[in-house]
């Protein structure tokens, strides 16, 4: 599987570990961080051209996911869930990168790198590659209403509304 990763100098280190336990994997990494640890670099360019990458990569049939970290995650991913055709989750424990996957068919997921020890972000991320989408039809029709949204801004009707 090729992964794309995208993080900003607080993640530095942890990415090029990642890097490595990844390959090591057989997995093919595509790093889209900074080449050097400089303090002032900005996450969104860095995380928004990862998942641009997986949206490319899903649209010409490549089996691709994307990690993006920072020192939260948060930015990291608001940053990637600008990119249209992307489910960025934040997770925090394997649970929630397993359900990202299951539940919500994310393509991509953000953690934060000061938050987590590299083990425990590394099993975060291999939990997240090795789940497929349920495909169950009730998380299938969720997603399809976010994707609904993205493409033209539908949205079901309000139950309020008279």
């Amino acid at each position: 599987m090729r992964i794309h990763i995208g993080t900003d100098h607080a993640g530095l280190d942890f990415s090029t570990r990642l890097q490595q336990h990844l390959a090591a994997q057989g997995h093919e990494v595509v790093d889209h961080g900074p080449v050097s640890y400089d303090p002032l670099d900005d996450y969104p360019a860095f995380c928004i051209r990862a998942a641009q990458a997986v949206v490319r990569d899903q649209a010409d049939g490549v089996e691709t996911l994307g990690v993006v970290f920072g020192g939260s995650g948060n930015g990291e991913q608001i940053s990637a869930n600008k990119v249209a055709g992307v489910r960025a989750a934040l997770v925090w424990n394997e649970s929630t990168a397993e359900l990202a996957r299951q539940h919500n068919d994310a393509n991509v997921i953000a953690i934060g790198a000061r938050q987590h020890t590299f083990e425990e972000a590394a099993a975060f991320i291999d939990r997240f590659i090795a789940t497929p989408f349920s495909g169950e039809e009730r998380h299938a029709r969720r997603i399809a209403q976010i994707a609904a949204f993205e493409r033209d801004g539908s949205l079901q009707p309000d139950p309020r509304a008279s």
